[in-house]
């Protein structure tokens, strides 16, 4: 039987993102922290669609990306399941995107003149969240 795993996504209007990238994202994030396990089902298009009450070409859209990516393997006839970990991205890819969001991050906060010891404990307290929750 495939275990069925509610996906518990908040899409904010105010966001400056689109809300494909808020699905993407949001999918990530409950993947890396083990909230999502390997294997869990994820609802179809259209039940999420109607769950978050948007379109469901966005989240055809957001599941296509995930699918590229690795995160999210496609199933004829049964469904999208979350993909067992694998390294998505050559080195030198990775290092260019955390290069490129490095760099992003650095010019969203920079004028908000906080001491760079306050921008560093919340991002750790932010990587600290998608860390794998550890079962007693």
């Amino acid at each position: 039987m495939t275990l069925r795993v509610p996906l518990m996504l908040h899409i904010a209007t105010g966001d400056p993102r689109p809300i494909h990238r808020q699905i993407v994202d949001g999918v990530r994030r409950l993947v890396a922290s083990g909230d999502l396990p390997v294997g869990a089902a994820l609802p179809s298009v259209r039940g999420l669609a109607q769950q978050l009450s948007i379109n469901p070409n966005t989240v055809a859209k957001a599941y296509g990306e995930l699918t590229q990516e690795g995160w999210l393997d496609a199933r004829a006839g049964l469904g999208l399941f979350v993909a067992v970990p694998r390294q998505r991205l050559s080195n030198e890819e990775r290092s260019r995107r955390l290069d490129d969001a490095v760099q992003r991050f650095v010019g969203d906060v920079i004028g908000l003149d906080y001491p760079n010891a306050t921008v560093l404990d919340r991002v750790a307290g932010e990587l600290e969240q998608c860390q794998p929750r550890k079962l007693a």
